[in-house]
């Protein structure tokens, strides 16, 4: 029986990676298939040393019902203190790359489809010389490119990685689509790449639930004081470090939408700044510093939730990050989420063959 195998890749970290994959790997389950999983760095870890292992084969393993052992599913755990021994000349790359094909073997064996998982975005790994691009030329894999569409000078990125996988590249699957910028790609940037041989097999739309975490769920999982309630409903997608003065602080500010500021909490001219920018959507506080009664007073009127957390900006800063790029795909609900998504808005019969059936007396028209 022939694997078929398909790398699934991204332009950068918290594309939605992880939930397109398992989001695939359950519609391809649903067409009758067996499904293996592998990602063969592991490149999301939550420490630097020891048995630290990256939470998403851990989460494909559960989800997909696999028994493969974690050893073989993330043969090489891309920690801080592996890269270093590799710039010292410590890891052999080919060896590596054979650890990788082994693991690969084992783990293919028996199954229809093999879901290989990139590592951070396309180009992690070339210390060790296995970017993704070397991990599709070795396992035989046809790629899916994950991306996300802000504006058209995003296209040139998007054109240099489909240049780097060449033939493999089975399309290009923009996901977290915000509306403002949905007709343009559609309309205008899908029929380019195209036009330029790349072929986009899906547009997903940025659904609110699968992009974030709420002012809400963030304070729990920081274990955060909370000063001012505010909207604990809203959404928090990225984070600011408020570090400059108050003016420029205000005009980086104000370039955003639903982001949380960290700053020190006596640093009030940095919390007045983010309280009248109005894509601010919570304000978190370090150091152990309350502000005046007046700043409070303000954030209450505005309706901007301010936290106290504890420790320092830059582990606030980490844990935060954490919380918000685990919270997209770290359950079933995301999951089947995604399935759906995929299911109207992409082209899965592209990537994982027609459906098991359609293609016998008919000409594979079938309605899914």
């Amino acid at each position: 029986m022939h694997t078929n195998t398909l790398l699934v890749t991204s332009m950068e970290e918290s594309t939605g990676k992880t939930a397109v994959t398992l989001a695939l790997g359950r519609l391809a389950q649903d067409r009758g298939l067996s499904v293996g999983y592998m990602k063969p760095m592991g490149t999301r870890l939550q420490s630097n040393v020891g048995k630290t292992l990256d939470e998403d084969p851990m989460l494909a393993r559960e989800l997909l019902d696999l028994d493969s052992e974690m050893h073989q599913m993330e043969p090489i755990v891309y920690s801080p203190t592996f890269i270093d021994g590799a710039i010292r000349g410590q890891e052999d790359p080919e060896e590596l790359a054979g650890v990788v094909e082994g693991h690969f073997a084992d783990l293919a064996a028996g199954t229809d489809l093999m879901l290989v998982e990139g590592g951070g975005s396309w180009t992690t790994g070339g210390i060790v010389e296995l970017t993704d691009p070397d991990v599709a030329a070795r396992l035989d894999a046809s790629v899916l490119l994950v991306a996300d569409y802000e504006q058209p000078g995003s296209v040139d990125d998007v054109l240099a990685a489909a240049d780097a996988f060449g033939d493999r590249l089975a399309g290009v699957l923009f996901n977290g689509v915000a509306d403002a910028v949905f007709d343009e790609l559609e309309q205008e940037v899908v029929p380019f790449l195209e036009s330029r041989g790349v072929p986009v097999i899906g547009i997903v739309s940025r659904e609110r639930d699968l992009a974030g975490v709420t002012v809400d769920a963030l304070a729990a999982e920081l274990g955060a004081e909370d000063l001012v309630s505010g909207d604990r409903d809203a959404y928090v997608e990225r984070f600011l470090v408020g570090a400059m003065g108050g003016d420029a602080a205000l005009r980086y500010f104000r370039r955003t939408k639903n982001a949380a500021v960290i700053t020190g909490g006596d640093r009030s001219e940095i919390v007045t700044a983010a309280l009248e920018a109005p894509g601010v959507n919570a304000i978190i506080l370090t150091g152990g510093h309350r502000p005046t009664p007046a700043v409070l007073g303000n954030a209450e009127e505005k309706g901007v939730p301010i936290l106290l957390a504890t420790g320092d900006t830059l582990s606030v800063v980490d844990r935060a990050e954490t919380v918000v790029n685990t919270g997209r795909a770290r359950d079933a609900e995301t999951i089947d989420r995604m399935r759906d998504l995929l299911n109207d808005h992409a082209d899965v019969d592209a990537l994982l063959g027609s459906p098991q059936g359609a293609e016998d007396g008919s000409d594979g028209d079938a309605d899914t």
